[in-house]
């Protein structure tokens, strides 16, 4: 069994409805990374900004990126996640995907933001993914799911979950906030990336990626541009588990979406 989960989160600027261009600079990124990386996580739609206009991206764009993040993880033989905008049956979605080299797992953004009309044009999700990956329970979750802690509720014994964002300068309080709740509250490994530079809006996005461990502990925070990188361990989650039962003290009731 492994016991330990390297991660590379990638903090970028990116470039305004070009999904070419973000897929050829996070690419190069690629390129430079520490050989041991098992994970890659990349912003919230990762190729385009939070574009509320997905009429203006070419619907093949969607299979273009999901073949190139195919391209990447069995190149560098990694997991690639990171969520774009994808049209399916006409409808228009958040979705991210979790990539391997030989499997690929979906979730679609369960709370879409309608501050900025988010939910009038993407259709939101209405499941929970749970991933295995190297002997990790993953969940992945996708910018304002952060604010909605029963959605993110640790009930199926997950050891990670991760939000990718796109969570601008005014609020980024809430989200260094948050993540550490959450992690905390679900005795999980919380991970949060989120984008630097301005998009087409001119709203600014500060970084604050970060990595919390399951007692709420800090292991990494960045707010440049770049690569950062965090070893995650399944003892640290069995051992702070078996110590502090806080799981098994959970209230039960049911969810209805």
């Amino acid at each position: 069994m492994s016991k330990t989960l390297n991660i590379a989160i990638v903090q970028t600027a990116l470039h305004w409805e070009q999904p070419q261009k973000n897929r050829d600079h996070i690419a190069t990124v690629l390129k430079s990374l520490k050989a041991e990386v098992d994970l890659v996580l990349l912003p919230e739609m990762f190729t385009t900004g939070f574009t509320m206009h997905p009429e203006n991206i070419e619907e093949a764009e969607g299979e273009k990126t999901l073949d190139w993040m195919r391209k990447m993880a069995i190149e560098k033989q990694i997991a690639i996640s990171g969520s774009i905008v994808y049209s399916e049956n006409g409808n228009y979605y958040n979705r991210l995907f979790f990539v391997e080299p030989n499997k690929v797992s979906v979730y679609d953004k369960r709370h879409t933001f309608t501050l900025a009309g988010e939910s009038k044009v993407y259709t939101a999700g209405t499941s929970k993914t749970l991933i295995n990956f190297k002997d990790f329970k993953l969940c992945p979750f996708i910018c304002y799911d952060l604010r909605f802690p029963v959605w993110s509720r640790n009930v199926e014994q997950y050891d990670v979950l991760f939000y990718l964002a796109n969570w601008p300068k005014p609020r980024i309080n809430a989200w260094d906030a948050l993540l550490k709740a959450r992690a905390i509250e679900n005795m999980a490994y919380c991970i949060g990336v989120n984008r630097t530079g301005f998009d087409f809006l001119g709203h600014e996005y500060p970084g604050h990626s970060a990595v919390y461990d399951a007692l709420g502990e800090e292991l990494v925070f960045s707010d440049i541009p770049g690569v950062s990188y965090a070893t995650l361990s399944k003892d640290h989650i069995d051992t702070t588990r078996k110590k502090l039962k806080f799981l098994e003290d959970q209230d039960t009731f049911s969810l209805e979406v």
